[in-house]
């Protein structure tokens, strides 16, 4: 039988849970106000934001860019992450936690750091990245494989690496072995970090602040710029759509990945 939480603890608990979901409680009324301002509490409810957003060329085409992109970089760091996590999990040599600090380093840095220091080299080198979808994408990537890299070495953690001992002495190639053993036991792992990686991209907001181009903005870029020159409600709206994407990520996560599993290592 588990640990009963005691009363304090629980108090505690959902005291944290309700300060950190009041932010989204707000955004939330605030993009349903019938004011025309973003002011909060609400004066009125409306759906008139909503339709002003959906019916918003920039707004819109910042939305799909920054899902096209988020997309792009869970792909590319899906890949990256699971072969960085199974390079550290196999290999033994000296150097191997500085190597595995530095790739998880993005997490631990700020965003603005991170951006900064990127677009100081992209400027510095001249290699023509400066502002561009491709230097942008770049960014992203560096700062969402260390989440992959986090999930797929905790599944590896608990993966018993004589399954793949065994495949090989029957004669199964690497690859076999990998395809066929490797990963449907590490997929979960894969799974959790993919869509993590999906989630960190669609909202990064530091990295893009230095590295987005002025015809392709993802969306916490646009909803910046309009707070900047106009203060309607229209980005809230905005967040309203962010936060049910970035929703049903987390709900599909909890639905294909046994999060609580994963994290055993026992």
């Amino acid at each position: 039988m588990g640990r009963k939480i005691s009363l304090p603890m629980l108090i505690l608990a959902i005291l944290g849970f309700v300060y950190l979901l009041a932010p989204i409680v707000v955004v939330v009324l605030a993009g349903l106000t019938a004011g025309e301002f973003l002011t909060f509490p609400p004066k009125g409810f409306s759906f008139r934001w909503v339709i002003a957003f959906l019916q918003s060329d920039s707004y819109l085409s910042a939305f799909f860019f920054s899902f096209r992109l988020a997309l792009m970089t869970m792909i590319v760091s899906t890949i990256l992450g699971t072969a960085a996590a199974l390079f550290l999990s196999r290999s033994h040599f000296f150097g191997r936690n500085a190597m595995r600090a530095f790739f998880l380093s993005p997490i631990v840095l700020p965003g603005v750091v991170i951006g900064f220091a990127l677009f100081a080299f992209y400027i510095s080198t001249g290699i023509g990245l400066t502002r561009t979808i491709w230097g942008l994408w770049i960014g992203h990537i560096i700062y969402s494989t260390p989440y992959v890299i986090g999930t797929v070495g905790a599944a590896l953690a608990s993966y018993d690496v004589s399954l793949d001992e065994a495949s090989r002495s029957l004669g199964a190639s690497p690859w076999r072995t990998f395809r066929r053993v490797t990963f449907p036991n590490i997929s979960q792992g894969i799974q959790a970090g993919s869509i993590f990686a999906f989630i960190v991209s669609f909202g990064q907001f530091e990295v893009s602040l230095f590295l987005s181009a002025p015809n392709s903005e993802p969306l916490p870029i646009a909803m910046y710029n309009s707070l900047r020159y106009k203060f309607d409600p229209s980005a809230a709206a905005a967040g309203i759509f962010a936060i049910m994407l970035v929703t049903a990520s987390v709900l599909l996560t909890n639905r294909l990945v046994n999060v609580g599993k994963l994290l055993d290592r026992k």
